[in-house]
């Protein structure tokens, strides 16, 4: 496929762009590292599309293409909700809406050690961070940070979890916080992890406060930031 002339990349962020479009030219940037995530490919010095949806740039040096799939393809980097689905001596296998299943490995916890192995059941939900995603390779698990630390990684209890699209858990993680979490944040209170694959968990002290949350997000999807504003409004309105 012959690729399309360059177009400067600033002038198609938070546009759609379709697959063989070119975003990025390396031969004009000397100065700064480009990290690559999902959907885009590069070719000598040139960044080009692999499937449609809307260029995304995160500071200070990520670009991916934003697509609103069910299905998840992993990127060293992602942090996603993983389940569970078998254990092994060395490693656990979990369900990352991958291709493959992914493990992670034992050790792969902060201070962990042959005599310190944690214990999952089949089903566990985790919050884990994507340190590996080579094609033809099973993705590899972290619970810690880029500094060995465990962070906000690890087992995620009690809640309510439900899968979206990938699109969507993007939006919910984008900066300045979308409308619908930060509407939410300001009357009610209640946690909430986000994976990159398309899985959402959410946590109140309450039940009526998750389902709330939970609802909320899967109805206001397909709105714009003005609608979905009015209508967590209105719902709260509803709950006083």
């Amino acid at each position: 496929m012959e690729l399309k002339p360059s177009i400067p990349s600033s002038s198609l962020i938070d546009q759609h762009v379709f697959p063989g479009d070119v975003v990025l030219d390396l031969s004009k940037i000397t100065s700064q590292t480009i990290k690559l995530g999902g959907g885009l490919r590069q070719d000598g010095d040139l960044i080009s599309v692999m499937k449609g949806g809307v260029l995304r740039f995160s500071k200070p040096n990520k670009y991916w293409v934003e697509t609103s799939q069910k299905r998840y393809v992993p990127s060293a980097g992602d942090n996603v909700l993983g389940i569970v689905v078998d254990a092994r001596s060395d490693n656990f296998f979990v369900d990352i809406k991958g291709p493959t299943l992914a493990f992670l490995p034992v050790l792969a916890f902060e201070g962990g050690t042959r005599r310190n192995i944690p214990k999952f059941e089949m089903g566990t939900l985790l919050y884990v961070r994507v340190v590996k995603a080579d094609t033809g390779m099973n993705p590899e698990l972290s619970c810690m940070d880029a500094s060995g630390k465990a962070a906000e990684y690890g087992p995620l209890k009690e809640g309510f979890m439900f899968e979206t699209s990938t699109g969507l858990s993007r939006t919910l993680l984008s900066s300045p916080t979308c409308p619908v979490l930060e509407t939410l944040g300001k009357k009610i209170a209640f946690e909430i992890a986000v994976g990159l694959n398309g899985r959402v968990w959410v946590n109140s002290s309450t039940p009526s406060i998750v389902v709330l949350v939970s609802n909320t997000i899967i109805q206001t999807a397909s709105m714009s930031p003005t609608q979905q504003k009015i209508r967590v409004e209105s719902l709260l309105q509803k709950m006083q």
